[in-house]
């Protein structure tokens, strides 16, 4: 195979996977650009640097001399634009580069909405390292932060200010947390939690106005409902979009975008040898129940095999498979497997299961006419992702995944288990008589799993 020159732009997980994987199936010269960080470091530990629980060396998954000795290339520094005509890269320091590969690997940037005093000082997301080092400066003064958007990094950021003893309000345009995603009966569930850790949280509330000091440094904040909120630091959370702004402004570019860069079933832009992946990529033609951007740190993982494959001459079509996704919210711990839609849809129906204590439930979704279970929403309680998968892409009757729940659950030993308790639910609904027929032990989980379809 000729040695090709592949430049990739960004060292996040799309970025760095996509190195990897070219890097075990040829021997192409492979150079990696980021303005973030001289190294690749796990994004989502953000949180776990400013909380005291890791040092960021902790949180970089390979060694400094991982990169040299498998002959990749590092350089910090910024792209200013993409001549896809000469193919040609416009650096802000290093000045022009050539390549005969690209992949475009640039992420996400934090939504900002034209608010009056934005752009203030101690206004900002949280999604680089350069945010966590502003954040970290400014908290050094803060008594009382402001957090705009009812997401994850929201809840993420809200919890990074509360180890620090930083009161917190939380402005949530919605009227209950997350509920686009969460069904109505989660979504309660953390609302009540983000009250029990002393947070503001105020619903159906939105950020009218930013308002500065003559030094630039926010002050306070004016909600929707005309109160004023009195702070020193502003946190915008309110979603990300990809980071293509240099795409835009290049002059001769010929990659097409409307929100992120477009690419197709290879994840090709329609620029020749030019790629695009992770959270800047935008899919002409999802599969079914997929959106054509998604900003999760799985799926970047999986467009950077992908991309490899094709690059070096196996070509390979993108397929994410079964949708699925973690978080934590504060105490709780939060999965999703499958297709779990809000609102649910007519066809759809669920079993759920809450605690009586409100930190633990279990949704299981399937559909009404076949009885097929489609879908996994887990709060608090640790389900086995490959049992879970398995369930759905076999198509599995209701009533067998209740008979044999147990196989599921993953939480470690000596935890209370809640199977039966679902069980009881379900039968005393569909007036049933299903009795668990399965244990959690680890032969019969196995057994399971290789069973074939």
């Amino acid at each position: 195979m000729k040695q090709k020159n592949i430049l990739i732009i960004g060292n996040g997980i799309s970025g760095v996977t996509a190195a990897r994987y070219i890097r075990k199936l040829s021997d192409h010269r492979i150079t990696i650009i980021s303005s973030e960080t001289a190294h690749f470091f796990s994004r989502t530990a953000l949180m776990y640097i400013y909380m005291g629980h890791m040092r960021f060396e902790d949180t970089k998954p390979y060694e400094d001399w991982f990169w040299k000795k498998n002959r990749i290339d590092l350089i910090q520094d910024r792209v200013l634009s993409i001549d896809t005509t000469k193919k040609e890269l416009q650096l802000a320091e290093k000045g022009a580069m050539i390549y005969e590969d690209l992949i475009l690997a640039t992420g996400s940037s934090p939504n900002k909405f034209g608010w009056p005093g934005q752009d203030s000082k101690g206004v900002q997301g949280l999604y680089s390292y350069q945010d966590l080092e502003s954040m970290e400066a400014y908290s050094a003064d803060t008594k009382h932060a402001v957090i705009v958007g009812g997401g994850l990094i929201g809840i993420e950021m809200a919890e990074m200010f509360l180890t620090r003893g930083i009161k917190v309000t939380f402005l949530v345009r919605e009227k209950s947390y997350w509920d686009k995603v969460l069904p109505k009966e989660e979504s309660l569930m953390i609302n009540d939690h983000i009250f029990e850790h002393h947070v503001d949280l105020r619903l159906a509330t939105e950020l009218t106005s930013i308002h500065a000091d003559s030094t630039g440094r926010v002050t306070h904040i004016m909600a929707s409902d005309g109160d004023r909120i009195d702070c020193q630091f502003v946190g915008l959370t309110a979603g990300v979009h990809p980071n293509i702004g240099f795409i835009k402004e290049s002059e001769n570019c010929d990659i097409d975008y409307q929100r992120g860069v477009l690419v197709n079933q290879f994840l090709e832009t329609t620029a020749p040898k030019v790629y695009a992946i992770g959270d800047c990529a935008q899919l002409l033609a999802p599969n079914p129940g997929r959106r054509p951007i998604e900003a999760i740190w799985y799926t970047g993982r999986m467009m950077g095999e992908t991309v490899a494959y094709t690059i070096c001459g196996k070509e390979m079509k993108y397929n994410p498979g079964l949708w699925f996704n973690s978080a934590k919210f504060f105490d709780i711990e939060y999965q999703v497997y499958g297709d779990v839609r809000v609102p649910q849809p007519e066809e759809h129906d669920s079993i759920f299961w809450q605690s009586k204590d409100h930190k633990k439930a279990i949704r299981i979704v399937f559909e009404k006419e076949s009885q097929i279970v489609v879908g996994f929403n887990l709060m608090g309680v640790r389900y086995r992702h490959e049992v879970c998968e398995k369930w759905i892409l076999d198509r599995t009757s209701i009533d067998k995944v209740m008979s044999h729940l147990s196989l599921a659950n993953f939480d470690p030993e000596f935890y209370r288990e809640y199977e039966s308790e679902i069980l009881e639910i379900y039968n005393i609904r569909f007036d049933k008589q299903i009795r668990a027929k399965s244990s959690r032990t680890l032969d019969k989980v196995l057994s399971f799993l290789s069973q074939k379809r």
